[in-house]
């Protein structure tokens, strides 16, 4: 089936530039969120919390000299002028001279070459918002001008995104920008609204023979640019903001208040009301705290009211959403809830086996396809010949375990992965996962993985392994011996060794009571009738 022919709702691993060139046809895409990451140190890196919530048991380094000035970062400044956008180059090209060679030049290269396709896969009626923070939000605006055409800017949203802090020696950083554009002069807009506070309802104080409450409003035209109707009515003359025929309706739907002083006045009712306009200063939408229900565990989450509150305004029911580096899947989320069709592309398996989990959690039977990551034994072992890493970090979610370690050699121990498990049924303990991705093992590193569960006091140890084990791997496996869980009261080998096939036939490590929501938390089910079958 070709990319043009395939249903929304789709997860996509790889680099997103790959993505849109490859699946994404031109004009195909309502509305944009992306928030792409630039601080190595708070972002690049998702941290993973035990079960008892003790800090964080393992930093994995998701992303490798991703913002680096070298060779991929020369090749994409010099794809974007090719691109012919001739303004974004000559933009890019002055910050060059500007900046040199550095990291932020390296960050807005890569940015410039994916903008430059996100325009092009928008529809003409689409939208695009772009979330960043002061580091480089008057680096992008510069380059979504080139791209976009200064004429197409419509706000930048300064959202307060934490409380007060001090930030020593400045100003308290808490406050993120959204910059919003459109690809053409006509755009999906809905104006949303926010509840009336207190003092401003206070103001409907008169009300109706049958309860309606009202405030008064001016119906003269003084003072206003433009002009008016001047006229007499009932005996009152002046200078009107609508015509006679109007006042006359107005009057006979019981809508124009006389006043005691001899003028005619409006009848605004509250039960009409849509409430106050959103501006642009977003204050109402606080940060998710450690606490929150909808937090999963992910650094860089944001509240799911934030993406509601642009995918309504700037999208209708039925409309496709994509976020090109989609993280725990906020937006995917927020467009899942709103009836929207969505595009979600992450570069690191960690975030598309968190987003499928939660979008499972949240709809069950959702329906959404996921591409690029291995979905049979050749493509598994294609991923294991490309990228060890990634490699590692699938398997492991594969069977329900915490990913551990990052690609510092030697820093995780011998652990892949944790997976937890009760064996009374109350007690949390650990299996230590060891993933091996290369064409040949050994019997060491059986004995390894063994060493490895004495020194953690890990009741049991899972091999996952590509190639085929040898005989004796399985004999060494064997002589680690076997434990009792009182919860089951059935015994359990303590190190199990499962090849990637019998992962495909679907074999999963032999525990008792397995918590397989201990990376993420599981995401809440939404109240929604929204829902399909799992393609």
């Amino acid at each position: 089936m070709s990319s043009a022919n395939r249903p929304a709702n789709h997860l996509y691993y790889g680099d997103n530039l790959d993505v849109l060139r490859r699946d994404i046809p031109p004009g195909s895409v309502d509305l944009i969120y992306l928030d792409p990451p630039f601080n190595s140190n708070a972002t690049y890196n998702i941290l993973f919390r035990s079960p008892a919530g003790t800090g964080a048991d393992a930093q994995i380094e998701a992303f490798a000299d991703t913002w680096h000035w070298n060779d991929r970062a020369e090749d994409a400044f010099d794809q974007v002028a090719r691109s012919g956008h001739t303004k974004a180059f000559d933009l890019l090209n002055a910050m060059r001279g500007f900046l040199g060679d550095n990291d932020m030049m390296a960050y807005l290269a890569m940015m410039a070459v994916r903008v430059v396709e996100l325009h092009r896969v928008l529809k003409p009626t689409g939208s695009l918002y772009l979330h960043c923070d002061s580091t480089a939000s008057h680096y992008l605006k510069l380059l979504l001008d080139g791209i976009f055409g200064a004429e197409h800017y419509r706000n930048e949203v300064i959202w307060k995104r934490t409380t007060a802090h001090a930030d020593g020696g400045r100003w308290g950083r808490n406050l993120d920008t959204l910059l919003f554009y459109t690809r053409g002069a006509q755009h999906v807009w809905h104006a949303p609204y926010t509840a009336y506070d207190a003092d401003y309802e206070a103001r409907f104080r008169q009300s109706d023979a049958d309860g309606r409450q009202w405030m008064d409003d001016n119906l003269t035209a003084k003072g206003l640019s433009g002009g008016g109707y001047t006229y007499a009515y009932k005996g009152i003359t002046s200078l009107w903001r609508m015509p006679e025929e109007t006042m006359r309706r107005l009057d006979a739907e019981g809508r124009l208040h006389f006043t005691r002083a001899g003028g005619i006045r409006l009848k605004r009712y509250l039960d009409e009301a849509k409430g106050m306009p959103v501006q642009a200063l977003w204050a109402d939408i606080p940060a998710l705290n450690s606490q929150a229900q909808e937090r999963l565990g992910y650094p860089t989450q944001k509240p799911l009211a934030l993406l509601e509150r642009i995918i309504a305004a700037s999208s209708n029911e039925g409309d496709v959403v994509l976020d090109p580096f989609c993280g725990c899947g906020t937006a995917v989320h927020a467009a899942q809830k709103l009836g929207r069709q969505w595009i979600g592309i992450d570069v690191t398996h960690l975030a598309i086996s968190l987003i499928e989990k939660r979008m499972q959690a949240a709809f069950p039977g959702v329906a959404f396809t996921v591409e690029g990551t291995p979905r049979d034994l050749a493509s598994a072992e294609d991923l294991a010949r490309r990228d060890k890493y990634q490699f590692q970090w699938w398997a492991v979610s594969m069977v329900d375990a915490m990913p551990f370690g990052g690609r510092r050699k030697g820093a995780d121990g011998g652990i892949d992965g944790i997976i937890y498990f009760k064996p009374d049924g109350r007690r949390m303990e650990k299996a230590l996962v060891s993933v091996k991705g290369g064409d040949h093992v050994g019997v060491q590193m059986i004995r390894d993985l063994h060493s490895t569960m004495e020194r953690e006091k890990a009741p049991a140890g899972v091999f996952l392994t590509k190639a085929m084990p040898t005989k004796a791997m399985e004999k060494e496996a064997a002589s680690v011996g076997r434990f009792r869980a009182e919860a089951t009261g059935k015994t359990y080998s303590r190190l199990q060794i499962i090849t990637l096939a019998e992962l495909f036939a679907g074999k999963r490590p032999d525990l008792p009571y397995v918590d397989a929501n201990a990376a993420f938390r599981r995401a809440a089910r939404e109240a929604t009738d929204r829902q399909g079958a799992l393609l």
